[in-house]
């Protein structure tokens, strides 16, 4: 698990959503508040988050976007040939970042040894140190409350922040 931040991604009837904190952590120390550490991809059709090294995280996203390209958008294949040169490569498998992508059919989490994982449930998951705080608000939002998309991952990574010291509450939303 990285000590560096939340990110939260949902797909819903209506809208995927992707949002994560703002914090950047040094040890025991907040370096920054306000980071951005989602994205949109490929024309804004994919969206993308990521916790861990930033600099690991920028290459994951290069290399990402490079395969998204080749594969004009198909979200399926683009993860699964990132996987493959991800386990290939001597330099990759030492990254320390995860990475979630979504587009608004499918959701994946990529972990940082270079496994796939589609949530169980197809439409909640979440990386970083906390995680587990936001899948949980999540799973019990989605269950039990009649929110909006949007609202429904923000408030669950309001609840990550108010309980995970590597998260904040400065949140940042991006949807399709």
């Amino acid at each position: 698990m990285f000590e560096a931040t939340t990110i939260l991604a949902y797909k819903g009837e209506n809208h995927s959503v992707i949002g994560g904190d703002g914090q950047v952590t040094f040890g025991n120390c907040v370096l920054k508040g306000n980071a951005t550490k989602i994205r949109m991809l490929y024309n804004g059709k994919i969206l993308s988050g990521f916790a861990g090294s930033t600099a690991d995280a920028f290459t994951l996203f290069e290399m990402f976007e490079r395969i998204l390209e080749n594969r004009k958008g198909d979200l399926v294949k683009s993860v699964i040939d990132f996987s493959k040169e991800w386990r290939k490569d001597k330099y990759l498998r030492r990254l320390e970042a995860m990475m979630i992508v979504m587009d608004r059919e499918r959701l994946f989490i990529l972990s940082g040894t270079g496994d796939v994982v589609e949530p169980e449930d197809g439409k909640i998951a979440a990386i970083g140190s906390g995680g587990n705080y936001a899948l949980s608000a999540a799973r019990a939002l989605d269950k039990f409350a009649d929110l909006p998309e949007s609202e429904l991952v923000r408030e669950s990574l309001l609840i990550a922040g108010e309980l995970c010291i590597y998260t904040n509450t400065n949140i940042k939303l991006l949807e399709l």
